[in-house]
């Protein structure tokens, strides 16, 4: 056992998930598995931001429904996203009424979500918490890359974030799919400073 690794001895289940993509990510094969295939990458909103707090809410309440499940039975919500100061998730987790614990990890925030809620559970401290975090493409171009509305000509290797959410419920029991264990990384410097 490497000395950065939990191993749970309850063994965590994931009960359920709820999902949403966007049309670029519905496209391929992906599309066939997630509970809402959005036709539109707005999802009714105004604002990409708006889109993407929408998308999150909606895959955390769908996680919550297809466990068979009511708000009231959520422990807790351990969600992050893209945003800065995570907006997407604390703007989500208003609209229901557990404890949220905000995470950031970017790319990883979904597995960090999956870890926290694991071992929070395999300690006894919580029976059901939903994991969950969502992305918006052009909400992270504009913050990170270049706002759409520059129209920059974007070059066949660039980076492209995913439009979608996802949230599963993760519990004490009453599934076959487990969580057995978590590695936590760490950040590593190689010194490079040439691009």
């Amino acid at each position: 056992m490497a000395k950065h690794t939990i191993i749970f001895d309850k063994r965590p289940r994931i009960l359920s998930t709820g999902t949403v993509a966007g049309p670029k990510e519905c496209a391929g094969v992906v599309g066939k598995y997630v509970d809402k295939a959005l036709a539109d990458d707005m999802f009714g909103e105004s604002t990409y931001e708006k889109a993407e707090c929408k998308m999150l809410a909606y895959a955390i309440g769908k996680a919550i429904e297809n466990a068979g499940m009511k708000e009231e039975d959520i422990d807790m919500m351990i969600s992050g996203d893209l945003l800065n100061q995570i907006i997407s998730a604390s703007f989500a987790a208003r609209d229901f009424d557990f404890p949220f614990l905000g995470v950031y990890g970017a790319c990883s925030t979904m597995s960090e979500s999956l870890a926290l809620a694991a071992a929070l559970i395999d300690a006894g401290y919580f029976k059901r918490i939903v994991a969950a975090t969502g992305s918006h493409f052009s909400s992270a171009e504009r913050q990170y890359r270049y706002p759409l509305e520059l129209g920059n000509t974007r070059p066949p290797q660039s980076q492209w974030t995913v439009t979608g959410a996802g949230g599963t419920v993760v519990a004490d029991g009453g599934s076959d799919i487990a969580v057995t264990g978590a590695t936590f990384g760490k950040v590593v410097d190689f010194g490079i400073t040439d691009v």
